[in-house]
């Protein structure tokens, strides 16, 4: 039963783009393109993670930091007593489309005087209907310029689960409204016994037939434009959130893109370029001079610059035919001894990878993680219960597939060390490109990794570099050998470590990484 919104000094319910554009058009922060769009420059340049709060009495229930409920009452008053001098937005729709049965409500109240906000996530949800009913929406509460004093950064992000709504202060960054109610719809979708991934989703055609390819990876690792690069004419369904169920349909969720731009070169990336570099594109934190002109490589004010456009600007795949899942590839940005690919050799292994989610941070995850390796399950972090649980639900709906369904690492970042290590080497988009391909077509040779266990490959049409390939060809012809044993050694050692601290994971998924 969603809760009432609280009363307003006044409320424009779904305006359209154009209205929103006038708003935003009077930002002091807004400035127009020579796209013909806005960019508009926020205080906040990523997700307020450390701010961010479930409302909940038990912390051990939860992975997340906790606040109270009676704690929690003290913010709705304060937020409500704000809203209540406030001129506010209201933005109704759908995360899922109309034929999938993960779909719900959701609504966005907003104030009026951050207006990029609302345009951007209108562009997301999937248009309201008749059907569509506010007793069962997904509520996120914005208030990007209340005041959240004595909170971490002075920012504040509240989930209540049981209550389902998402509440935000003092943040005017577009990411807490996207996945304010997508953190809330991932939540519901596991108590229906399915698994949302942190994942983009594109289709294959290839003589064999469309190949659904699903792309889990953290922001910024290269999910949206694994998505977006195509292969065969492939098309793009999704680029952030999908649903994967028994028997392994799979559920997209939004009606557009976020992507983020830092970096944005229409040689390699087209489609997504040229989405938003059209008036209907929306840019936040992207660089742009006095004379409107953008530059998608300037990261001076942040790296983490991004924009949205709605599926109809592009050309994409339906996202109510989508059907089974083919093939996994979980992202890993790390610098070392990572292959350009490897296939995962069992289910046990395949859940082992998804939960070691291993990367390299970027600025997405803001200043805490940018540069650092990591390990996120499900490349995930906005999965709230306890992390073992995603591993084991991806297990569980992998025992009820009656047909194989290929997991892989995929790099997209360097083989030897970074930038600065003599003799490294990058895995570029047209690497990842030919080695997407010959999964979906099936055209790449393996053998067996000695050290992981794992499928490496000899032979992937498109690229000829066997040391992207087999790391260890680099680090022997680069007269390293002993280190890249080291690194192996400390490796095996750190996941093992880390898969341990997981409890309720099956002994069988821990042994693959030993």
């Amino acid at each position: 039963m969603a809760i009432s919104l609280p009363r307003a000094k006044s409320v424009a319910v779904n305006p359209t783009q154009e209205e929103l554009r006038g708003w935003v058009e009077r930002m002091p922060n807004a400035q127009k393109t020579q796209f013909g769009n806005y960019n508009v420059k926020a205080r906040v340049t990523a997700r307020s993670a450390g701010s961010s709060f479930v409302v909940c009495d038990d912390p051990s229930s939860l992975s997340k930091p906790t606040m109270s409920r009676q704690d929690y009452e003290a913010v709705v008053e304060r937020q409500d007593a704000y809203v209540a001098e406030a001129d506010m937005i209201l933005i109704e729709g759908y995360i899922g489309p109309e034929n999938s049965p993960l779909r719900r409500a959701t609504r966005l109240f907003i104030e009026r005087s951050n207006a990029n906000i609302p345009a951007m996530q209108q562009q997301l949800y999937y248009p309201k209907d008749a059907d569509w009913r506010e007793s069962d929406a997904l509520t996120v509460i914005y208030t990007p310029n209340c005041p959240a004093d004595g909170f971490p950064d002075d920012r504040l992000v509240t989930i209540d689960l049981e209550g389902e709504v998402t509440r935000v202060l003092n943040i005017d960054y577009f990411g807490e409204s996207k996945m304010g109610g997508l953190r809330m719809w991932m939540e519901w979708v596991y108590r229906q016994g399915a698994l949302a991934m942190h994942s983009g989703a594109k289709v294959i055609p290839t003589s064999g037939g469309d190949k659904v390819a699903l792309i889990i990876g953290l922001s910024g690792t290269g999910k949206t434009t694994t998505t977006f690069t195509r292969q065969n004419g492939s098309l793009p369904v999704q680029d952030d959130i999908v649903a994967l169920v028994e028997g392994g349909d799979v559920f997209s969720t939004e009606n557009g893109c976020f992507a983020k731009t830092y970096g944005l070169d229409p040689r390699y990336e087209p489609t997504i370029y040229n989405a938003l570099a059209s008036p209907e594109g929306w840019l936040e934190n992207v660089a742009v001079d006095d004379e409107g002109q953008v530059d998608f490589f300037d990261a001076s004010y942040t790296a983490n610059g991004r924009g949205t456009f709605s599926l109809s600007a592009i050309e994409h795949f339906d996202p109510r035919k989508l059907g089974k899942g083919d093939f996994l590839l979980i992202l890993n940005r790390n610098e070392t001894i990572a292959p350009a690919v490897a296939k995962m050799a069992s289910k046990e292994q395949a859940v082992a990878y998804f939960m070691l989610g291993e990367t390299r941070g970027t600025s997405a995850g803001g200043k805490a993680e940018a540069g650092k390796s990591l390990r996120v399950p499900g490349t995930n972090p906005f999965f709230m219960g306890h992390e073992h649980l995603q591993g084991t639900r991806l297990l569980a709906l992998l025992d009820t597939f009656d047909y194989d369904f290929g997991v892989y690492v995929l790099s997209t970042g360097r083989v030897g060390g970074g930038e600065d290590v003599e003799g490294s080497k990058k895995v570029k988009i047209p690497h990842s490109s030919a080695i997407v391909k010959g999964i979906a077509e099936d055209t790449i040779t393996w053998e067996a990794d000695p050290d992981f266990g794992y499928l490496v490959a000899t032979q992937v049409p498109g690229l000829d570099d066997p040391e992207l390939l087999q790391p260890h060809r680099l680090y022997e012809r680069l007269g390293r050998s002993d280190e890249y044993a080291q690194l192996v050694a400390t490796l095996k050692e750190e996941r093992i470590e880390y898969m341990r601290r997981h409890g309720g994971l099956p002994d069988a998924v821990v042994a693959t990484v030993q």
